[in-house]
């Protein structure tokens, strides 16, 4: 089995290649679903992240109100890396068995996409690291007209995140997203005969 690590910056376009590795047979592991999972209310890391940051950042239901909890944490780096430090030790934990579960049910390829793959150290749970990339001009027209960003609330975002350059140092395959879904689907489709079929076979 090959498991994939598909990160990029925000607005990268990283779950439009996610989209289409699975058309092309792939088994899908999305972060941010493991990380709703992860937040359930009463669950263990749902508590530790309430005992840190109490529970102002909760939702009338008990909920996490991520919104809340992200102005929190993307204001002061100290309070994300206190986040990260909870979570991403948690969610590594619960991706590994969604790995192992998969291929158990004999799946060929996985793919685990995720923004934080590198930060959170989880390169160590995939075979290959793919990177989607994308001009920041571009990047900010999406997360203006997508999510209703400023272009400062966009900037701030992008600065706190590892670079474009740190991340393609520690992949091995870059998906350029600066042109329209056709080109990307062309590459992404052609990553997938030059380095998922010469290894796992025809998925």
């Amino acid at each position: 089995m090959l498991v994939i690590g598909l990160t990029g910056g925000i607005g990268s376009g990283k779950s439009a290649v996610a989209l289409m590795l699975q058309e092309l047979g792939a088994d899908l592991i999305d972060a941010d679903k493991v990380g709703h999972e992860a937040y359930q209310v009463n669950s263990e890391p749902w508590q530790a992240v309430v005992d840190a940051f109490g529970k102002g950042i909760l939702g009338p239901d008990g909920d996490i109100d991520r919104k809340k909890l992200g102005s929190v944490v993307f204001s002061d780096p100290s309070e994300l890396d206190r986040l990260n430090a909870i979570m991403h030790p948690r969610m590594a934990s619960m991706v590994k068995n969604k790995i192992e579960s998969l291929e158990e049910n004999g799946s060929n390829v996985v793919v685990l996409e995720a923004a934080v793959l590198l930060e959170a150290g989880w390169d160590s749970l995939v075979d290959e690291v793919w990177t989607v990339t994308a001009p920041v001009d571009l990047v900010l027209e999406r997360l203006n007209a997508r999510n209703g960003m400023t272009y400062d609330e966009a900037s701030r975002r992008i600065a706190a995140q590892m670079s474009v350059e740190d991340r393609l140092k520690s992949s091995q395959a870059e998906i350029n997203n600066s042109g329209d879904m056709i080109l990307l689907g062309n590459i992404v489709r052609e990553l997938w005969e030059n380095r998922v079929n010469t290894k796992v076979g025809k998925v």
